[in-house]
């Protein structure tokens, strides 16, 4: 749900969340993500930092260079500039990343599959047939939130965190999806794997997909993967992208 007028709360004494909503929704997403990209484009003096999540904006800032009030009433005159979650517009670009679900590169699928009732291969086909959203990223440097998961899957996370995903692993958690970009334990069920590197440091920006483009996986199989892993070690972009 949206709230009626964001909520502005202090994140300790030099920083501030701008909430728009309690909810994972692409609308809420869409006006953050519209925040951030006013910011950034002319940033007041003082701000340091921003990051976007699913439904608020964090901000870091100095103190000494801006007051707390008057940055809350520059973000509310930004903000009034901002359409209305129900005129948010679709997503500008699509992503199509080729995804193994071939339980070499799959580590949970199968266990995945188990708990929620359906085959490996009934998991793999709806997780592909589906559309998702970059939402945000966090945990850690490249971890790409994804939302769209098919309910069918939503799958309440681990009691205690798996080993180290894979780079690149496929996951899904609660009612959302996400793509790992480097080893890192976690509660998520790995099912599935790209060779795209979403991130990668050397490159300009570091990250592939941007926050608030679609997203689309096509299945692929273990020996396709092989290939495709080693053209993208190589430095080439193995997604397809299309503007919308």
């Amino acid at each position: 749900m949206e709230y009626e007028r964001p909520r502005f709360l202090d994140c300790g004494e030099a920083a501030l969340s701008v909430e728009f909503g309690d909810s994972v929704d692409p609308a809420i997403n869409a006006r953050v993500l519209a925040l951030d990209d006013m910011l950034r484009a002319a940033p007041p003096p003082g701000l340091r930092e921003t990051t976007p999540t699913y439904r608020a904006l964090f901000l870091r800032y100095e103190p000494l260079e801006i007051s707390r009030a008057a940055l809350i009433a520059r973000l509310e005159a930004l903000i009034a500039r901002i359409a209305p979650a129900s005129s948010a517009t679709p997503a500008p670009t699509r992503w199509t990343l080729p995804c193994c679900y071939d339980p070499v590169f799959a580590e949970d699928i199968n266990e995945a599959a188990a708990r929620l009732g359906v085959t490996a291969g009934e998991l793999a086909a709806l997780h592909a047939g589906a559309d998702y959203r970059a939402y945000m990223y966090g945990f850690s440097p490249g971890w790409c939130y994804l939302g769209g998961l098919p309910q069918t899957l939503a799958i309440p996370r681990r009691a205690s965190p798996r080993g180290p995903t894979p780079p690149g692993a496929i996951l899904i958690g609660g009612a959302l999806a996400l793509i790992a970009a480097n080893p890192m334990p976690t509660g998520w069920y790995v099912v599935g794997r790209t060779p795209e590197r979403l991130f990668a440091p050397e490159r300009q920006p570091p990250v592939l997909v941007a926050l608030g483009d679609a997203i689309r996986f096509e299945p692929i199989d273990a020996a396709t993967f092989a290939a495709l892993d080693a053209r993208a070690g190589k430095g080439e972009t193995l997604a397809r992208r299309e503007e919308l």
